[in-house]
């Protein structure tokens, strides 16, 4: 399909981006281009400066070949889709001058560009295990949605999430929508892992891990990226972690275990990604707080039941007329709360979004912090806000006349 963007490779000698554009043009043209990441943003200024990250995949539209560019902005995306050769040309002018890394996905190959400050380009091309002759077809907007995780496999019949009709793995119909909303938190781990530059093995602990559907995708899907899970579900229910072990031990998995215990007296050990999903109130707190003692790369959470700051708050004169209604009281408190959250880990060094991760008909609890530890001059840019960020939290803490917020306890101790 993309036959026509085959050109002379260049010689060895010619510069990384060229034979990295060239690599570009190879995996479109034979059917193995998966996606192309690029991260590190150079800074600029004007309505790209909040740009973090650009995603590219191949896909039809109208029956026709295209790249559809996701321009992941800090509160925004936007995509937008290109002819091949535009896309590849607005590429050829991205690498390096706006973007310093760039990570291609194929069927056999992980390819990796990078620019140092010095202007220094560099290329390293690894083989993956795969089978050449079975490469994804281009995604299509009229298509069923792909998910990142393997239905047929024999640990979600376990689980209940899956059964077999006619001798294949189906949902069952009341497990519809919790298979969406593991699947939808797994696609935003794959782009924080690509944007973390993680590589194997990857440690993982998820706080609250309950009856582990999430660990257990997490852990899937880790596997079939080659990255080495070495997965922890912690939960305080006895029975919950007894009943994930057996699926362990049933299904003969390595590289996942469940233990019991608590998050606010768990001891900290090395990790790469700390996960904490409806952890209720300070728990929340509690999580995150492990996540940067643990050195986590990549901290994600989504709170819930937020009752500490809410009995807290005075409210200011010109808000009294909306907060006075307790739904909105509530719902201020739950804003001012995640807010302070995500000041505090910028603080510590982590490029940090909140947003909705999943639809309200999925999940009334479907906010998510994410947080992922900065490198390079995105560090630097965010060690220099420190004072700005520190001094921004006090300005909302006075406001709402508020005496203490956990994290912010926590870190200070």
């Amino acid at each position: 399909m993309f036959t026509r963007l085959i050109t002379p490779p260049p010689a060895a000698t010619a510069p990384a981006h060229e034979r990295f554009l060239h690599l570009v043009r190879l995996a479109l043209a034979s059917g193995q281009f998966g996606k192309l990441l690029l991260s590190g943003p150079v800074a600029v200024e004007g309505d790209d400066a909040d740009v973090e990250r650009l995603t590219v995949r191949a896909i039809e539209l109208r029956g026709e070949p295209a790249l559809t560019f996701l321009w992941r902005h800090r509160t925004k995306d936007i995509t937008k889709n290109h002819a091949p050769e535009a896309g590849l040309a607005e590429l050829a002018t991205l690498l390096g001058a706006r973007f310093r890394n760039a990570h291609l996905h194929t069927a056999t190959e992980e390819v990796q560009f990078a620019v140092s400050r010095k202007g220094r380009e560099t290329l390293r091309v690894t083989r993956v295990d795969g089978d050449e002759t079975a490469a994804p077809a281009p995604a299509g907007h009229d298509k069923a949605k792909h998910r990142p995780l393997d239905m047929a496999q024999p640990v979600w019949a376990a689980l209940g999430l899956t059964h077999l009709v006619k001798g294949q793995a189906a949902l069952v119909p009341a497990m519809a929508r919790k298979w969406k909303q593991i699947n939808r938190f797994v696609e935003i781990l794959s782009a924080a892992v690509d944007e973390a530059g993680l590589t194997a093995p990857v440690r993982v602990a998820d706080f609250g891990s309950g009856k582990g559907y999430l660990t257990f995708a997490v852990h899937a899907w880790l596997q079939a990226q080659g990255l080495g899970p070495r997965v922890t579900g912690i939960e305080l229910r006895d029975d919950m972690v007894k009943l994930c072990n057996a699926v362990i031990e049933g299904e003969q998995l390595q590289g996942i275990r469940f233990d019991q215990g608590d998050v606010r007296t768990q001891a900290v050990q090395p990790l790469d990604v700390m996960i904490a999903l409806h952890a209720c109130d300070i728990a929340t707190d509690h999580a995150l707080h492990v996540g940067l003692q643990s050195g986590a790369r990549i901290i994600m959470s989504s709170p819930c039941c937020h009752k500490e700051i809410r009995p807290q708050m005075q409210m200011p004169a010109a808000l009294k007329p909306m907060l006075q209604h307790g739904i909105h009281l509530g719902q201020e408190a739950e804003m001012v709360t995640d807010s302070l959250r995500a000041l505090l880990l910028e603080s510590q060094g982590y490029r940090t979004q909140v947003f909705e991760f999943i639809a309200l008909e999925h999940t009334s609890k479907n906010k998510m912090i994410l947080a992922v530890k900065a490198q390079g001059a995105a560090a630097e840019a965010l060690a220099a806000r420190r004072p700005e960020l520190l001094a921004q939290i006090a300005e909302i803490k006075r406001f709402y006349g508020l005496r203490e917020q956990r994290l912010e306890q926590l870190l200070a101790a």
